[in-house]
Protein backbone atom coordinates (compact mmCIF):
# COMPACT_ATOMS: atom_id res chain seq x y z
CA UNK A 1 0.00 0.00 0.00
CA UNK A 2 1.55 3.31 -1.13
CA UNK A 3 -1.13 5.68 0.24
CA UNK A 4 -3.91 5.77 2.81
CA UNK A 5 -7.32 7.44 2.97
CA UNK A 6 -7.61 8.16 6.69
CA UNK A 7 -11.40 8.70 6.86
CA UNK A 8 -14.19 7.69 4.45
CA UNK A 9 -15.17 11.37 4.03
CA UNK A 10 -11.67 12.45 2.96
CA UNK A 11 -11.07 13.77 -0.55
CA UNK A 12 -7.29 13.31 -0.20
CA UNK A 13 -5.02 10.40 0.56
CA UNK A 14 -1.62 10.49 2.27
CA UNK A 15 1.44 8.92 0.70
CA UNK A 16 3.07 6.26 2.84
CA UNK A 17 5.98 6.08 0.41
CA UNK A 18 7.41 8.67 -2.02
CA UNK A 19 5.66 8.97 -5.38
CA UNK A 20 7.97 10.47 -7.99
CA UNK A 21 9.11 13.84 -6.66
CA UNK A 22 6.42 13.93 -3.96
CA UNK A 23 7.72 12.76 -0.56
CA UNK A 24 5.97 10.41 1.85
CA UNK A 25 3.52 12.17 4.16
CA UNK A 26 2.19 14.48 1.47
CA UNK A 27 -1.35 14.48 0.08
CA UNK A 28 -2.84 13.55 -3.30
CA UNK A 29 -6.37 14.39 -4.46
CA UNK A 30 -8.68 11.37 -4.55
CA UNK A 31 -11.04 13.17 -6.92
CA UNK A 32 -11.36 16.47 -8.72
CA UNK A 33 -11.58 19.33 -6.21
CA UNK A 34 -12.91 22.74 -7.27
CA UNK A 35 -11.37 26.05 -6.22
CA UNK A 36 -13.04 27.16 -2.97
CA UNK A 37 -13.91 23.58 -1.97
CA UNK A 38 -12.78 22.17 1.38
CA UNK A 39 -9.83 19.83 1.57
CA UNK A 40 -10.98 17.03 3.88
CA UNK A 41 -8.58 14.88 5.89
CA UNK A 42 -9.29 12.93 9.12
CA UNK A 43 -12.95 13.53 8.19
CA UNK A 44 -12.54 17.28 8.90
CA UNK A 45 -11.83 20.31 6.69
CA UNK A 46 -8.10 21.10 6.83
CA UNK A 47 -8.06 23.94 4.31
CA UNK A 48 -9.59 25.37 1.16
CA UNK A 49 -8.45 24.77 -2.42
CA UNK A 50 -7.14 27.99 -4.01
CA UNK A 51 -7.42 26.55 -7.52
CA UNK A 52 -8.96 23.58 -9.28
CA UNK A 53 -7.14 20.35 -8.37
CA UNK A 54 -7.36 17.25 -10.54
CA UNK A 55 -7.65 13.73 -9.13
CA UNK A 56 -4.16 12.38 -8.41
CA UNK A 57 -2.57 15.84 -8.16
CA UNK A 58 -0.35 16.94 -5.30
CA UNK A 59 -2.31 18.86 -2.64
CA UNK A 60 -0.13 21.25 -0.63
CA UNK A 61 0.73 24.89 0.10
CA UNK A 62 0.79 25.82 -3.62
CA UNK A 63 -2.93 25.12 -4.00
CA UNK A 64 -4.41 25.18 -0.46
CA UNK A 65 -4.94 27.90 2.17
CA UNK A 66 -6.14 27.86 5.76
CA UNK A 67 -9.78 28.57 6.55
CA UNK A 68 -9.11 29.61 10.16
CA UNK A 69 -9.77 32.98 11.74
CA UNK A 70 -10.02 34.30 15.29
CA UNK A 71 -13.83 34.36 15.46
CA UNK A 72 -14.75 30.69 15.82
CA UNK A 73 -17.49 29.99 18.36
CA UNK A 74 -17.94 26.73 20.22
CA UNK A 75 -21.21 24.93 20.92
CA UNK A 76 -21.77 22.33 23.60
CA UNK A 77 -22.73 19.28 21.59
CA UNK A 78 -21.20 16.35 23.45
CA UNK A 79 -20.97 12.83 22.13
CA UNK A 80 -22.76 10.05 24.03
CA UNK A 81 -20.52 8.79 26.82
CA UNK A 82 -20.42 5.35 25.18
CA UNK A 83 -18.75 6.85 22.09
CA UNK A 84 -15.67 7.84 24.11
CA UNK A 85 -15.71 5.16 26.80
CA UNK A 86 -12.33 3.48 27.26
CA UNK A 87 -13.55 0.98 29.87
CA UNK A 88 -13.80 -1.63 27.12
CA UNK A 89 -9.98 -1.72 27.30
CA UNK A 90 -9.85 -2.29 31.07
CA UNK A 91 -8.26 -5.72 30.88
CA UNK A 92 -6.26 -5.07 27.73
CA UNK A 93 -2.90 -4.37 29.39
CA UNK A 94 -0.63 -6.89 31.07
CA UNK A 95 1.30 -6.29 33.22
CA UNK A 96 -0.59 -3.48 34.86
CA UNK A 97 2.10 -2.54 37.39
CA UNK A 98 5.49 -0.85 37.34
CA UNK A 99 8.33 -0.52 39.83
CA UNK A 100 8.46 3.03 41.16
CA UNK A 101 9.02 5.11 44.28
CA UNK A 102 6.02 5.58 46.56
CA UNK A 103 6.19 9.02 48.16
CA UNK A 104 4.83 9.89 51.59
CA UNK A 105 1.93 11.83 50.00
CA UNK A 106 0.85 8.79 47.97
CA UNK A 107 2.27 10.01 44.66
CA UNK A 108 4.59 7.82 42.61
CA UNK A 109 8.00 8.68 41.22
CA UNK A 110 9.61 6.90 38.29
CA UNK A 111 13.03 8.36 39.17
CA UNK A 112 14.74 9.12 42.49
CA UNK A 113 16.84 12.17 41.73
CA UNK A 114 18.12 15.28 43.48
CA UNK A 115 16.97 18.44 41.73
CA UNK A 116 18.61 21.83 42.27
CA UNK A 117 15.99 24.49 41.52
CA UNK A 118 17.26 28.08 41.10
CA UNK A 119 14.61 30.64 42.00
CA UNK A 120 16.44 33.27 39.93
CA UNK A 121 18.70 33.18 36.90
CA UNK A 122 21.50 34.98 38.79
CA UNK A 123 22.45 31.74 40.60
CA UNK A 124 22.46 29.51 37.52
CA UNK A 125 26.24 29.17 37.52
CA UNK A 126 26.26 28.21 41.20
CA UNK A 127 23.56 25.60 40.60
CA UNK A 128 25.54 24.14 37.70
CA UNK A 129 28.73 23.96 39.78
CA UNK A 130 26.90 22.31 42.67
CA UNK A 131 25.41 19.66 40.39
CA UNK A 132 28.81 18.90 38.87
CA UNK A 133 30.56 18.88 42.25
CA UNK A 134 28.05 16.42 43.73
CA UNK A 135 28.09 13.71 41.06
CA UNK A 136 30.08 11.37 43.32
CA UNK A 137 26.88 10.96 45.35
CA UNK A 138 25.07 9.38 42.39
CA UNK A 139 24.60 5.66 42.83
CA UNK A 140 22.40 3.32 44.82
CA UNK A 141 19.20 5.13 45.73
CA UNK A 142 20.31 8.44 44.19
CA UNK A 143 19.71 8.03 40.47
CA UNK A 144 20.97 11.43 39.37
CA UNK A 145 21.66 15.03 40.39
CA UNK A 146 20.41 17.73 38.02
CA UNK A 147 19.76 21.43 37.93
CA UNK A 148 17.26 23.23 35.71
CA UNK A 149 18.53 26.71 34.96
CA UNK A 150 16.42 29.57 33.59
CA UNK A 151 16.72 33.36 33.18
CA UNK A 152 13.76 34.44 35.33
CA UNK A 153 12.73 35.00 38.95
CA UNK A 154 13.57 38.69 38.91
CA UNK A 155 12.69 41.75 36.78
CA UNK A 156 9.28 40.20 36.16
CA UNK A 157 5.84 41.58 36.99
CA UNK A 158 2.26 40.40 37.32
CA UNK A 159 1.30 37.20 35.57
CA UNK A 160 4.87 36.44 34.42
CA UNK A 161 6.19 36.57 37.96
CA UNK A 162 3.29 34.41 39.19
CA UNK A 163 3.86 31.81 36.44
CA UNK A 164 7.56 31.53 37.28
CA UNK A 165 6.81 31.09 40.99
CA UNK A 166 4.05 28.57 40.31
CA UNK A 167 6.08 26.45 37.89
CA UNK A 168 9.23 26.31 40.01
CA UNK A 169 7.20 25.37 43.08
CA UNK A 170 5.51 22.59 41.12
CA UNK A 171 8.91 21.21 40.07
CA UNK A 172 9.98 21.18 43.73
CA UNK A 173 6.95 19.01 44.52
CA UNK A 174 7.51 16.60 41.61
CA UNK A 175 7.53 12.92 42.64
CA UNK A 176 10.58 12.11 40.49
CA UNK A 177 12.64 14.28 42.86
CA UNK A 178 13.56 12.39 46.01
CA UNK A 179 15.36 15.49 47.24
CA UNK A 180 15.33 19.17 46.25
CA UNK A 181 17.70 22.05 46.91
CA UNK A 182 15.99 25.43 46.39
CA UNK A 183 18.74 27.90 45.50
CA UNK A 184 18.09 31.64 45.92
CA UNK A 185 20.28 34.73 45.62
CA UNK A 186 18.69 36.94 48.26
CA UNK A 187 17.71 40.19 46.56
CA UNK A 188 15.46 38.93 43.73
CA UNK A 189 11.74 39.59 43.27
CA UNK A 190 11.03 35.93 43.97
CA UNK A 191 12.25 36.06 47.56
CA UNK A 192 12.92 32.92 49.55
CA UNK A 193 10.04 33.81 51.88
CA UNK A 194 7.62 34.29 49.00
CA UNK A 195 8.73 31.03 47.43
CA UNK A 196 8.28 29.09 50.68
CA UNK A 197 4.68 30.36 50.84
CA UNK A 198 4.03 29.23 47.26
CA UNK A 199 5.58 25.85 47.96
CA UNK A 200 3.55 25.15 51.09
CA UNK A 201 4.41 22.52 53.72
CA UNK A 202 7.37 20.30 52.79
CA UNK A 203 9.45 17.58 54.41
CA UNK A 204 12.54 19.39 55.69
CA UNK A 205 14.62 16.27 55.15
CA UNK A 206 13.68 16.22 51.47
CA UNK A 207 13.60 19.93 50.59
CA UNK A 208 16.46 22.23 51.58
CA UNK A 209 16.84 25.99 51.07
CA UNK A 210 19.97 28.05 50.48
CA UNK A 211 20.11 31.84 50.12
CA UNK A 212 23.53 32.44 48.62
CA UNK A 213 23.95 36.00 49.92
CA UNK A 214 23.45 34.74 53.48
CA UNK A 215 26.49 32.43 53.61
CA UNK A 216 30.24 32.90 53.25
CA UNK A 217 30.79 29.97 50.87
CA UNK A 218 27.70 29.00 48.89
CA UNK A 219 29.42 26.03 47.21
CA UNK A 220 30.49 24.51 50.52
CA UNK A 221 27.07 25.09 52.10
CA UNK A 222 25.21 23.85 49.04
CA UNK A 223 27.34 20.71 48.87
CA UNK A 224 26.60 20.00 52.54
CA UNK A 225 22.85 20.31 51.95
CA UNK A 226 22.99 18.02 48.93
CA UNK A 227 24.84 15.42 51.03
CA UNK A 228 22.04 15.68 53.59
CA UNK A 229 19.44 15.10 50.85
CA UNK A 230 21.34 12.05 49.62
CA UNK A 231 21.41 10.73 53.17
CA UNK A 232 17.64 11.12 53.49
CA UNK A 233 17.19 9.15 50.25
CA UNK A 234 19.56 6.27 51.04
CA UNK A 235 16.83 3.81 51.98
CA UNK A 236 14.49 4.63 49.08
CA UNK A 237 13.62 1.55 47.02
CA UNK A 238 11.47 0.79 44.02
CA UNK A 239 8.28 -1.12 44.82
CA UNK A 240 5.51 -2.56 42.68
CA UNK A 241 2.85 0.10 42.01
CA UNK A 242 -0.37 0.09 39.96
CA UNK A 243 -0.29 1.92 36.62
CA UNK A 244 -3.22 3.98 37.93
CA UNK A 245 -0.54 6.10 39.67
CA UNK A 246 0.99 7.13 36.33
CA UNK A 247 0.43 10.55 34.77
CA UNK A 248 1.84 10.72 31.25
CA UNK A 249 2.29 13.93 29.28
CA UNK A 250 1.72 13.86 25.51
CA UNK A 251 3.52 16.18 23.11
CA UNK A 252 4.59 16.36 19.47
CA UNK A 253 7.21 18.38 17.65
CA UNK A 254 8.89 18.40 14.26
CA UNK A 255 5.78 16.66 12.92
CA UNK A 256 5.38 15.34 9.40
CA UNK A 257 2.49 14.08 7.29
CA UNK A 258 2.76 10.63 8.86
CA UNK A 259 2.60 11.87 12.48
CA UNK A 260 -1.21 11.91 12.46
CA UNK A 261 -1.33 8.40 10.95
CA UNK A 262 1.31 6.50 12.92
CA UNK A 263 2.93 8.01 16.04
CA UNK A 264 0.09 10.25 17.26
CA UNK A 265 -2.67 7.62 16.96
CA UNK A 266 -0.37 5.10 18.66
CA UNK A 267 0.02 7.51 21.58
CA UNK A 268 -3.76 8.06 21.51
CA UNK A 269 -4.37 4.34 21.79
CA UNK A 270 -1.79 4.16 24.59
CA UNK A 271 -3.69 6.97 26.35
CA UNK A 272 -6.93 5.00 26.11
CA UNK A 273 -5.21 1.90 27.52
CA UNK A 274 -3.68 3.81 30.45
CA UNK A 275 -6.95 5.57 31.26
CA UNK A 276 -8.83 2.27 31.17
CA UNK A 277 -6.35 1.02 33.77
CA UNK A 278 -7.06 4.02 35.99
CA UNK A 279 -4.15 6.26 34.94
CA UNK A 280 -4.06 9.79 33.56
CA UNK A 281 -2.75 11.57 30.48
CA UNK A 282 -2.25 15.28 29.73
CA UNK A 283 -2.55 16.92 26.30
CA UNK A 284 -1.32 20.48 25.76
CA UNK A 285 -0.14 22.62 22.77
CA UNK A 286 -3.32 24.71 22.62
CA UNK A 287 -2.40 26.52 19.35
CA UNK A 288 -2.21 23.09 17.75
CA UNK A 289 -5.78 22.36 18.75
CA UNK A 290 -7.08 25.28 16.64
CA UNK A 291 -9.05 23.84 13.75
CA UNK A 292 -9.53 20.50 15.50
CA UNK A 293 -11.32 21.69 18.62
CA UNK A 294 -14.46 19.66 17.92
CA UNK A 295 -12.48 16.43 18.16
CA UNK A 296 -11.85 17.26 21.83
CA UNK A 297 -14.76 19.48 22.91
CA UNK A 298 -17.35 16.94 21.79
CA UNK A 299 -15.84 14.51 24.31
CA UNK A 300 -16.09 16.79 27.35
CA UNK A 301 -17.35 14.81 30.33
CA UNK A 302 -19.70 17.61 31.37
CA UNK A 303 -20.80 21.13 30.53
CA UNK A 304 -18.42 22.42 33.21
CA UNK A 305 -15.46 20.65 31.61
CA UNK A 306 -16.53 21.97 28.19
CA UNK A 307 -16.64 25.53 29.54
CA UNK A 308 -13.18 25.21 31.09
CA UNK A 309 -11.80 23.83 27.81
CA UNK A 310 -13.36 26.68 25.83
CA UNK A 311 -11.78 29.17 28.22
CA UNK A 312 -8.36 27.60 27.67
CA UNK A 313 -8.83 27.88 23.89
CA UNK A 314 -10.28 31.38 23.94
CA UNK A 315 -7.65 32.74 26.32
CA UNK A 316 -4.91 31.50 24.02
CA UNK A 317 -6.53 33.12 21.01
CA UNK A 318 -6.64 36.41 22.93
CA UNK A 319 -2.97 35.95 23.76
CA UNK A 320 -2.22 35.72 20.03
CA UNK A 321 -4.38 38.65 18.96
CA UNK A 322 -3.19 40.89 21.82
CA UNK A 323 0.26 40.70 20.23
CA UNK A 324 -1.10 41.41 16.77
CA UNK A 325 -0.57 37.82 15.65
CA UNK A 326 -2.95 35.56 13.76
CA UNK A 327 -3.93 32.25 15.34
CA UNK A 328 -2.91 30.35 12.21
CA UNK A 329 0.76 31.46 11.93
CA UNK A 330 1.75 27.81 11.70
CA UNK A 331 2.88 25.18 10.53
CA UNK A 332 6.67 25.52 10.58
CA UNK A 333 8.90 25.10 7.51
CA UNK A 334 9.85 21.63 8.72
CA UNK A 335 6.18 20.68 9.08
CA UNK A 336 5.49 21.84 5.53
CA UNK A 337 8.44 19.90 4.16
CA UNK A 338 6.98 16.84 5.87
CA UNK A 339 3.60 17.24 4.19
CA UNK A 340 1.56 19.37 6.63
CA UNK A 341 -0.16 22.17 4.72
CA UNK A 342 -2.21 24.26 7.17
CA UNK A 343 -2.71 24.64 10.90
CA UNK A 344 -5.94 22.66 10.62
CA UNK A 345 -3.98 19.85 8.98
CA UNK A 346 -1.40 19.98 11.78
CA UNK A 347 -4.01 20.23 14.54
CA UNK A 348 -6.14 17.33 13.32
CA UNK A 349 -3.02 15.16 13.38
CA UNK A 350 -1.85 16.58 16.71
CA UNK A 351 -5.03 15.80 18.65
CA UNK A 352 -4.86 12.14 17.61
CA UNK A 353 -2.66 11.82 20.70
CA UNK A 354 -5.84 12.31 22.77
CA UNK A 355 -7.26 8.96 21.68
CA UNK A 356 -11.00 8.41 22.21
CA UNK A 357 -11.44 8.84 25.96
CA UNK A 358 -13.61 11.49 27.57
CA UNK A 359 -11.97 14.80 28.43
CA UNK A 360 -12.29 14.87 32.22
CA UNK A 361 -10.70 18.27 32.93
CA UNK A 362 -9.11 21.36 31.39
CA UNK A 363 -6.44 22.93 33.59
CA UNK A 364 -4.32 26.05 33.56
CA UNK A 365 -0.62 26.33 32.78
CA UNK A 366 1.36 24.14 35.20
CA UNK A 367 -1.73 23.34 37.27
CA UNK A 368 -1.65 19.86 38.85
CA UNK A 369 -3.60 16.98 37.35
CA UNK A 370 -6.25 15.97 39.87
CA UNK A 371 -8.83 14.11 37.76
CA UNK A 372 -7.91 10.60 36.54
CA UNK A 373 -8.34 10.36 32.77
CA UNK A 374 -7.63 12.62 29.80
CA UNK A 375 -6.78 16.21 30.77
CA UNK A 376 -6.25 19.25 28.56
CA UNK A 377 -3.72 21.81 29.80
CA UNK A 378 -3.10 25.41 28.76
CA UNK A 379 0.30 25.78 27.12
CA UNK A 380 1.94 26.83 23.86
CA UNK A 381 3.22 24.58 21.11
CA UNK A 382 6.88 25.34 21.86
CA UNK A 383 8.49 22.02 22.69
CA UNK A 384 10.50 22.82 25.80
CA UNK A 385 7.97 25.29 27.25
CA UNK A 386 5.08 22.85 26.98
CA UNK A 387 7.12 19.81 28.05
CA UNK A 388 8.22 21.75 31.16
CA UNK A 389 4.59 22.59 31.92
CA UNK A 390 3.61 18.92 31.50
CA UNK A 391 6.28 18.01 34.05
CA UNK A 392 5.01 20.68 36.44
CA UNK A 393 1.47 19.30 36.07
CA UNK A 394 2.75 16.05 37.56
CA UNK A 395 3.62 13.97 34.49
CA UNK A 396 6.27 11.47 35.58
CA UNK A 397 7.22 10.92 31.95
CA UNK A 398 6.42 12.43 28.56
CA UNK A 399 5.68 10.81 25.20
CA UNK A 400 7.04 13.01 22.41
CA UNK A 401 6.17 12.12 18.83
CA UNK A 402 8.20 13.48 15.92
CA UNK A 403 8.61 13.05 12.19
CA UNK A 404 11.75 15.16 11.90
CA UNK A 405 13.62 14.40 15.13
CA UNK A 406 14.81 16.43 18.11
CA UNK A 407 17.34 15.75 20.91
CA UNK A 408 15.80 17.79 23.74
CA UNK A 409 14.59 16.44 27.06
CA UNK A 410 12.33 17.78 29.82
CA UNK A 411 12.98 17.27 33.55
CA UNK A 412 10.75 14.18 33.34
CA UNK A 413 11.99 11.30 31.15
CA UNK A 414 11.06 12.22 27.58
CA UNK A 415 10.41 9.29 25.23
CA UNK A 416 10.86 10.13 21.54
CA UNK A 417 8.56 8.28 19.16
CA UNK A 418 9.27 8.46 15.42
CA UNK A 419 6.46 8.62 12.90
CA UNK A 420 8.59 7.00 10.21
CA UNK A 421 11.19 4.24 10.13
CA UNK A 422 13.94 6.17 8.25
CA UNK A 423 14.10 8.70 11.12
CA UNK A 424 14.30 5.91 13.71
CA UNK A 425 17.13 4.24 11.82
CA UNK A 426 19.04 7.48 11.23
CA UNK A 427 18.79 9.01 14.72
CA UNK A 428 19.05 6.08 17.10
CA UNK A 429 20.72 8.40 19.64
CA UNK A 430 17.56 10.57 19.67
CA UNK A 431 14.65 8.20 19.06
CA UNK A 432 13.49 5.62 21.60
CA UNK A 433 10.56 4.00 19.81
CA UNK A 434 9.50 3.53 16.19
CA UNK A 435 5.83 3.88 15.21
CA UNK A 436 6.77 3.99 11.51
CA UNK A 437 6.12 0.26 11.31
CA UNK A 438 2.43 1.17 10.92
CA UNK A 439 3.18 2.97 7.66
CA UNK A 440 5.55 0.16 6.65
CA UNK A 441 2.71 -2.31 7.03
CA UNK A 442 4.68 -4.56 9.40
CA UNK A 443 2.58 -3.79 12.50
CA UNK A 444 -0.96 -2.73 13.22
CA UNK A 445 -1.91 0.28 15.33
CA UNK A 446 -3.01 -2.05 18.13
CA UNK A 447 0.28 -3.93 18.06
CA UNK A 448 2.32 -0.72 18.21
CA UNK A 449 0.22 0.75 21.03
CA UNK A 450 0.63 -2.36 23.17
CA UNK A 451 4.36 -2.41 22.44
CA UNK A 452 4.49 1.25 23.47
CA UNK A 453 2.60 0.50 26.69
CA UNK A 454 5.11 -2.19 27.61
CA UNK A 455 8.00 0.16 26.83
CA UNK A 456 6.52 2.95 28.97
CA UNK A 457 6.31 0.57 31.92
CA UNK A 458 9.98 -0.34 31.45
CA UNK A 459 10.94 3.33 31.45
CA UNK A 460 8.72 3.97 34.48
CA UNK A 461 10.56 1.10 36.17
CA UNK A 462 13.98 2.63 35.53
CA UNK A 463 15.03 2.05 31.90
CA UNK A 464 16.67 5.27 30.67
CA UNK A 465 15.58 7.16 27.56
CA UNK A 466 17.91 8.46 24.86
CA UNK A 467 17.57 12.00 26.21
CA UNK A 468 18.55 10.81 29.69
CA UNK A 469 21.56 8.91 28.37
CA UNK A 470 22.79 11.96 26.43
CA UNK A 471 22.15 14.35 29.33
CA UNK A 472 19.46 16.36 27.53
CA UNK A 473 17.58 17.95 30.43
CA UNK A 474 16.20 21.47 30.59
CA UNK A 475 13.28 23.77 31.30
CA UNK A 476 11.70 26.80 29.67
CA UNK A 477 9.17 29.06 31.40
CA UNK A 478 6.26 30.70 29.55
CA UNK A 479 6.71 34.50 29.39
CA UNK A 480 4.31 37.13 28.11
CA UNK A 481 4.96 40.40 29.93
CA UNK A 482 7.61 43.08 30.24
CA UNK A 483 11.16 42.67 31.54
CA UNK A 484 12.07 45.42 34.01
Amino acid sequence: MNAIQIHPLDNVEVLLKPCGDIPAGHKLALRDIKAGENIVKYGFPVGVATKDIKAGEWVHIHNVRTALDETAEYRYDSLPAAACDSSRLKNAVNPSEFNGYLRSNGRAGVRNEIWIIPTVGCVNSIATKLAAKSQALVGGAVEGIYTFTHPYGCSQTGADHARTRKLLAALCRHPNAGGVLVLSLGCENLTAEEFRKALGPVDGNRVKFLVCQDVDDELAEGSKLIRELAGAMKDDRRVSLPVSKLIVGMKCGGSDGLSGITANPAVGRFSDLLIAAGGSTVLTEVPEMFGAEAMLLNRAASREVFDRAVKVLSDFKRYFTSHGETVYENPSPGNKAGGITTLEDKSCGCVQKGGRAQVVDAIGYADPVIAPGLNLMSGPGNDLVSATALTAAGAQLILFTTGRGTPFGAPAPTLKISSNTPLFEKKRNWIDFNAGTIADGTETLDEVSHRLFAYVLRVASGERTCAERTGARGIAIFKDGVTL
